[in-house]
């Protein structure tokens, strides 16, 4: 007889629901024609129980989304930001970049343990915005609109890692990292015809739980009036061109989840400083740690004294991931690559969503607000 809903555990550490996540948050790499097929297989589980639960998950909002992610470097400029807001606006900051500009991703508070370079820009955020658009002229507006004292911008130069998988993440070892360093995935954007942005959209658009089904993109290419085979085909053409990402289910970093239970409490951006020209090589060292679920070559400036590598790091145990830190630290210096300045900036408030990268939602966007998209340009 199937499990009621009612009788399905909804705790992230449930040794069924363990399976599954260690999976499903980040390790469905790229564009699966049966992406739940994949996750049971991977989590040698049957596929109507990982539907079952997942499913459950969702509903329930311990999941908070599940669904095809896109390598939005990709498909549009983008950058790190970090704003320097009076203590007074910060949280109605926060609170407009995140319910009211769609081009703004993670949104974070964050700190330092002590007053350091570029410890008075509290705010941080990703922001892209769509091709034809500029994204300095956005960030200016968005500036003003808030209130910003200041602003940096710092566009990934270079990849070294992305997936955040909480679970499995947890009880790492300090130190651990993969045998050899991590590739560098260079930063471009890439040009899209209309069918690859229709397909594209049908693709990242979240899942409820009643679309988790066996082959779940049937519907997708039928609401999108594109046969399924054409739909396959140029998915997984834009996964050679490096558009995809991962199907992947998310969890909450910080905040409690819809049960109560916690998956992490610290998120970090790590900052090194390294002579230039050794940006590449230090970052694909970084990037080889398996605790990192970000890393990346970015431009910190004289705000931040130069860092040029960062990547953020999450654990439910401060002195751990000050350990992982201080592994990573170590494992450079072993290396000899040298680190003229190291900072962590711990985040507090936060909140994330999907950027959107439709050029056509940025139009209806600027006229939603009084802007000539055009003078965006």
């Amino acid at each position: 007889m199937p499990v009621s809903a009612e009788s399905i555990p909804l705790a992230t550490s449930d040794p069924i629901n363990a399976r599954i996540l260690a999976v499903s948050e980040d390790r469905i790499q790229g564009y699966h024609r049966d992406p739940l097929v994949e996750i049971a297989r991977q989590a040698d589980l049957p596929l109507e129980t990982v539907i079952e639960r997942l499913a459950a998950l969702l509903e329930a909002g311990v999941i908070r989304r599940i669904r095809q992610t896109l390598l939005a470097t990709s498909l549009a400029e983008g950058a790190l930001c970090a704003w320097q807001v009076p203590a007074e606006r910060l949280d109605a900051a926060f609170d407009f970049l995140f319910q009211q500009d769609p081009f703004s991703g993670h949104v974070v508070i964050r700190s330092t343990d002590a007053a350091t370079p570029g410890s008075n820009y509290r705010l941080w955020t990703t922001l892209k915005v769509p091709q034809g658009f500029s994204l300095a002229r956005h960030a200016a507006w968005l500036a003003q609109r808030i209130g910003a004292e200041h602003h940096r911008l710092m566009p990934a130069r270079k990849l070294f890692a992305l997936g955040v998988g909480h679970v499995r993440r947890r009880g790492m070892e300090p130190g651990s990292r993969a045998e050899v360093p991590a590739e560098a995935v260079d930063v471009q954007v890439v040009q899209l015809s209309d069918l690859e942005w229709r397909v594209l959209t049908a693709l990242k658009r979240e899942f409820t739980p009643a679309e988790l089904v066996r082959d779940p993109w049937n519907a997708r290419a039928s609401g999108a009036g594109i046969p399924i085979a054409e739909f396959h085909r140029v998915a997984e053409c834009l996964v050679e061109r490096q558009v995809i990402g991962r199907f992947s289910t998310f969890l909450e970093h910080v905040k409690p989840l819809a049960s109560g239970e916690r998956v992490t409490r610290f998120n970090a951006l790590f900052h090194w400083a390294v002579p230039p020209g050794r940006e590449l090589e230090a970052g694909r060292e970084v990037g080889r740690h398996h605790i990192m679920t970000h890393a990346y070559w970015r431009e910190g400036g004289a705000e931040f004294r130069n860092v040029n590598v960062m990547g953020v790091a999450h654990g439910t145990d401060k002195d751990s991931v000050l350990a992982h830190k201080a592994a990573i630290d170590q494992h450079l210096a072993e290396l000899g690559i040298p680190v003229s300045y190291t900072n962590v900036f711990w985040g507090g408030r936060s909140e994330i969503k999907p950027s959107e990268i439709s050029p056509f939602a940025y139009a209806d966007w600027c006229r939603s607000v009084g802007v000539d998209p055009e003078s965006m340009r």
